[in-house]
């Protein structure tokens, strides 16, 4: 009767263990903890469900434009460039699953792999499955390989299949992939990452899925929203996002007047560099009611975006 009691204590015992466990990937709470400014619609994995349509805006918006946003909000680390790209002349925007990798060590993996499995995650092939399993519509696959290039390899053309027939997009990895050859062959898909290598992943070992990640000199937290272009990726916390793009597009359209009235010698550099006066306010938005193409905005955004800026 003892042994019993004894092996029932020491099973609840476990059982507590692993429900307090540091898990793989992070829970829904702790997701929705770490967006907690993020009002709007979340996956069931707690992540800020920004809209398709705010995605589709914001891959028109240039580099320069969305990090003079973030930096006047005060989000100074959110870009990282000198990417190895392998579909160079092709955009990508998208919803982050971030990733962390290590070096490999024997207790540690042990405990990652038995917490993986505590979790459901697949127990055929390597860890480094994990993060593409998870992978929906609109999502990239941004890991930390903290810089590893051989034997750092996260993944290959196989795993780059998978990666695009679940999310539609690619990866951001701080490391190295191989068959780029191979990857470059999937239509649709891209990636910005340090580096190729023939080699396979060693001596490496996945620890976290959707916890906050050092991607070069950006923070990344899951649920943000990724804006890579040739020159370099700026991660976007998503309740920001929205107003980011329409900061943008009028941004540009303040440019593309100012650019024509210069042209047309009708303002002085200075006039259209520096606050504009009345007589400018009205021009602007007079060109604006007569814009010859289509707006990137509705009406009733940019008239009450324009309200509450003083421009």
């Amino acid at each position: 009767m003892m042994n019993k009691r004894i092996a029932f204590i020491a099973a609840l015992m476990m059982g507590s263990l692993f429900a307090n466990a540091q898990r793989v990937g992070s829970s829904p709470e702790y997701i929705k903890a770490l967006t907690a400014q993020w009002k709007g619609e979340r996956f069931a994995d707690g992540r800020p469900k920004v809209s398709d349509a705010i995605l589709a805006r914001l891959k028109s918006i240039s580099l320069e434009e969305a990090w003079g946003v973030l930096s006047n909000k005060g989000y100074a680390n959110q870009f990282e460039g000198d990417w190895m790209i392998i579909n160079q002349d092709s955009a990508m925007v998208g919803r982050v699953v971030t990733a962390q990798y290590m070096p490999s060590r024997p207790d540690l993996i042990t405990v990652v792999q038995e917490q993986g499995k505590a979790e459901g995650r697949g127990q055929q092939g390597g860890t480094n499955s994990w993060p593409i399993d998870i992978l929906t519509d609109g999502d990239v696959y941004v890991a930390d390989g903290y810089g590893k290039v051989a034997d750092g390899t996260l993944i290959g053309d196989n795993l780059g299949n998978s990666i695009y027939a679940k999310s539609r997009r690619g990866v951001i990895f701080y490391g190295s992939v191989r068959d780029v050859e191979g990857l470059s062959e999937i239509k649709g898909f891209n990636g910005w990452i340090k580096a190729s290598d023939p080699s396979y992943i060693k001596q490496m070992m996945l620890t976290t899925i959707n916890a906050p990640i050092r991607v070069g000199r950006a923070t990344v937290l899951p649920g943000d929203i990724v804006l890579a272009k040739k020159y370099g990726v700026v991660f976007i916390p998503a309740y920001l996002v929205e107003d980011l793009v329409l900061t943008s597009e009028v941004t540009k359209l303040r440019d593309e007047f100012g650019h024509q009235r210069l042209r047309e010698k009708k303002y002085l550099a200075g006039q259209i560099d520096s606050k504009w006066t009345d007589d400018i306010k009205k021009d602007f938005l007079n060109w604006i009611n007569h814009y010859p193409g289509k707006l990137p905005m509705t009406k009733k955004e940019l008239d009450d975006y324009l309200k509450e800026r003083n421009y």
